[in-house]
């Protein structure tokens, strides 16, 4: 099951914020905004944020929070937004960083908000001075978090409404999701590794990444490195080995066969179970890393994952 088409219509390190490519922008226009229920006073990254007036003139610096803003219904507010805001396909995709945002570029645009995310900080002090509203996001830690992110915009932009729905709508697919697919297959006993790149830094259960893992009841093997680095350790490649997992996900761009082969062709990772049973998943990097509406997708490509697997090892014990 997809996330419906009406959350939608309406998108380590930097791969959790960044993957996608760049496309020209369609001519700003005014879009008419709700404006009942203002003043609104939102709390973001910073703290407290009042809004007197729904923004009709969005700048979204933040793929996740590009997808977010769809997702509520206040799509046709956003007038621009970043190089990797590459979803929803209607999304005025242009050169701006997120990274680095040019406070002159942002201001060109004639925003009433701009939506940064926390790598960007710096510069809402600047658009600050500007007299520009700015909501500075954090990466989620948590689907909670995502939820509340959903809320959160929805009410910034006069769909305050729409944003609870939203939130309410991701959290129902998820555990209809993950209710399917125990159903299917009952207990679940098996251990996985995210990688987020080759470098074999990988996610632990307490980020939002681990957390929908999680709820299938996997194990992950990064719990138990030594550092687990804030959420997001480096493993080394013996102790992948060691652990073996029984699934391996990852979540970098790069062709599929390619990406599999690479892993399979390192010292030893042959020996791994995953390896061994052809269980290495290669996910959309975009859906596995960005925390709005379509963690729905990851979920289901989890899922799928675990039915695939158990396909397979029915048809070894049949053989």
């Amino acid at each position: 099951m997809r996330v419906p088409r009406r959350l939608l219509a309406v998108p380590l390190f930097a791969v959790l914020a960044v993957s996608g490519c760049a496309s020209s922008a369609p001519e700003e226009s005014e879009a008419a905004a709700p404006s009942e229920g203002f003043p609104v006073t939102v709390t973001d990254a910073r703290g407290e944020v009042t809004l007197d007036e729904a923004p009709q003139r969005i700048v979204s610096l933040s793929p996740s929070g590009t997808e977010i803003l769809f997702a509520v219904g206040a799509g046709e507010q956003v007038v621009a937004a970043d190089e990797y805001s590459n979803y929803p396909d209607e999304a005025p995709t242009t050169d701006l960083s997120g990274f680095t945002p040019s406070v002159e570029a942002v201001s060109e645009h004639d925003p009433d908000l701009v939506v940064l995310a926390r790598d960007a900080e710096e510069t809402a002090s600047q658009l600050d001075q500007l007299g520009i509203p700015v909501l500075v996001l954090p990466a989620a830690e948590s689907l909670d978090d995502s939820y509340e992110q959903l809320r959160l915009l929805g009410s910034a932009t006069g769909h305050a409404d729409e944003g609870a729905a939203a939130a309410e709508e991701v959290e129902g697919a998820l555990d209809e999701i993950v209710a399917e697919t125990r159903d299917r297959l009952g207990d679940i006993d098996a251990s996985y590794y995210h990688e987020l790149d080759p470098g074999l830094y990988s996610v632990t259960s307490g980020t939002f990444v681990g957390q929908v893992y999680s709820l299938f009841g996997l194990r992950n093997i990064a719990d138990e490195a030594a550092d687990t680095a804030g959420g997001y350790p480096q493993l080394s490649a013996e102790f992948v080995v060691e652990q073996d997992p029984d699934l391996i996900f990852l979540s970098y761009p790069g062709e599929e066969a390619a990406l599999v082969a690479d892993v399979a062709d390192r010292p030893a990772f042959d020996t791994i179970t995953a390896v061994e049973n052809g269980d290495v998943v290669r996910l959309d990097p975009d859906t596995a890393s960005r925390w709005g509406p379509r963690v729905v997708d990851f979920a289901q490509d989890v899922a799928d994952a675990l039915l695939a697997a158990e396909g397979g090892a029915d048809a070894e014990e049949a053989a």
